[in-house]
């Protein structure tokens, strides 16, 4: 094996890891962006716990974090809940940024 090769062996072993990474944060993001959308909704108990797995799925109708978005404003419009936009993309960058730290705070 040259040098080469075993170099780019280590550049994707590395893009799986980091993928590996994102997926799990982006999991864990949309876990907890529940949590808080459900509160807003005011739902309780094994709601919320459908409601975080909701927005999992969501997350993987398409490439991005759109459909994410798409899904809680339907929600919040359904039922009346007054949230700007902003503040939910607000919520989505934070939650993903602390995800982000607890990760990297692992190893």
């Amino acid at each position: 094996m040259t040098t080469f090769d075993r170099r780019e062996e280590g550049f994707e072993r590395h893009f799986v890891h980091d993928e590996e990474t994102r997926f799990r944060a982006l999991a864990r993001r949309n876990r907890r962006l529940g949590q808080w959308a459900a509160r807003h909704l005011q739902l309780t108990g094994v709601a919320v716990e459908d409601y975080e797995n909701a927005l999992i799925a969501a997350d993987l109708q398409e490439h991005g974090e759109e459909d994410v978005f798409r899904k809680i404003r339907g929600d919040f419009d359904a039922e009346g809940v007054t949230v700007s936009d902003a503040e939910i993309r607000r919520q989505m960058y934070e939650l993903l940024d602390q995800v982000l730290v607890e990760i990297q705070a692992k190893g």
